[in-house]
């Protein structure tokens, strides 16, 4: 079996078949057009200005509390680096994006994981956490369509985690580059919204989701005096970002791209999703998932008993990959895994399932 029969449920990133490339095409031929100086000269570390005035409009902020960056995860890099004391205990949820569990690990931070819900993080348990004593820099929260369980906060947990960080004096990092990938439900107010301006969160975002994972444009909005610090930081590792790359982001947005590429790739996510449900359900009924309402990611669990780290390496050899849910946690989730959509077209998800039940079948016959 080649490279190109694999199916993979692994990748968070969008088939090239919903990308926008005629779109991307018209953006940068418009941003050489408009403004070549910008778009292909050096800037400065807080990123192409244009866009940085937009998000900032967007977001409701002013401009020296957004800086712009090569992707989330870079911000990411920068907002860990000012706020993981090490030795300090840092909330993350429970399951979380391995590479965030990565990132505060080797920056010392001590990681308390907190369960999650359906409806996001529990935040009694946390409450009770505080209670007893507790005190973290921050709390990390995915809050739409989480990596890797594809489940939302909601809005009355959005509001009791402000309470809390407010109550015990910590920050809300609101890591969120999925917000816009919405094909059901209603769409709920950031926490950066609802902190009213009393500086409790730090937000980020991305175009990689919405746009184009190699575009690799990222941000993020927070207090001043932080954003100045991050700045200092971005002016010391590259002094300017990929400001070509801005620019063409800019122009996608300002010539409606981003608003035509979000309703293309909404739409296409939700057939894959109700696809995706289908299948389980017929090839692998003993599965347990919630269909999210947007996002990129679905979490699965199977039967106890089951091992992933077995699982893996069969369903690989009958050409469909996954990504351990084990991954995710510092402890636990043997049975469980991350089923990623997006890269996936819709004619390819019944076949992918169904080699994924032929593989944990054959772990069942061999384990007689």
């Amino acid at each position: 079996m080649t490279a190109s029969d694999l199916i993979s449920f692994a990748r968070g990133a969008p088939s090239l078949d919903i990308i926008d490339v005629a779109g991307l095409k018209a953006a940068t031929d418009a941003a050489l057009t408009q403004d070549p100086g910008g778009a292909l000269g050096y800037g400065t570390a807080i990123g192409y200005p244009p866009l940085r005035k937009l998000l900032a409009e967007r977001h409701g902020v002013a401009e020296d509390q957004v800086l712009v960056t090569n992707g989330s995860m870079q911000a990411d890099a920068f907002l860990f680096d000012q706020l993981v004391v090490s030795g300090s205990p840092v909330v993350v949820e429970r399951p979380t994006y391995d590479r965030t569990l990565l990132g505060l690990r080797e920056r010392g931070a001590d990681v308390r994981p907190v369960a999650l819900d359906l409806d996001g993080i529990d935040t009694e348990e946390l409450a009770a956490l505080l209670d007893g004593g507790l005190r973290p820099t921050f709390a990390h929260i995915i809050p739409n369509f989480q990596n890797p369980a594809g489940y939302t906060l909601s809005l009355a947990k959005r509001k009791r985690l402000l309470e809390l960080a407010e109550q015990y004096d910590f920050v809300v990092f609101e890591d969120d580059p999925y917000a816009q990938i919405r094909f059901a439900g209603e769409p709920l107010p950031t926490m950066l919204e609802l902190d009213e301006g009393r500086g409790r969160v730090v937000y980020a975002s991305s175009f990689s989701k919405t746009v184009a994972p190699g575009v690799r444009v990222g941000y993020i909005v927070g207090p001043k005096e932080l954003v100045a610090r991050v700045r200092a930081r971005a002016t010391n590792t590259y002094i300017s970002p990929n400001m070509f790359a801005q620019a063409v982001v800019y122009q996608f947005c300002v010539d409606g791209g981003l608003d035509r590429s979000i309703a293309k790739v909404n739409a296409a996510l939700a057939e894959r999703v109700a696809t995706l449900c289908a299948a389980l359900a017929e090839q692998l009924p003993e599965a347990k998932f919630t269909a999210p309402e947007g996002g990129y990611f679905m979490w699965v669990e199977l039967p106890e008993g089951v091992d992933v780290a077995r699982l893996l390496p069969a369903a690989e050899e009958r050409g469909v990959t996954f990504v351990k849910g084990t991954d995710f946690l510092l402890e636990g989730g043997a049975s469980t895994m991350r089923l990623a959509y997006s890269g996936v077209r819709a004619d390819q998800i019944a076949e992918g399932v169904g080699r994924l039940a032929e593989a944990l079948r054959s772990l069942r016959v061999a384990a007689g």
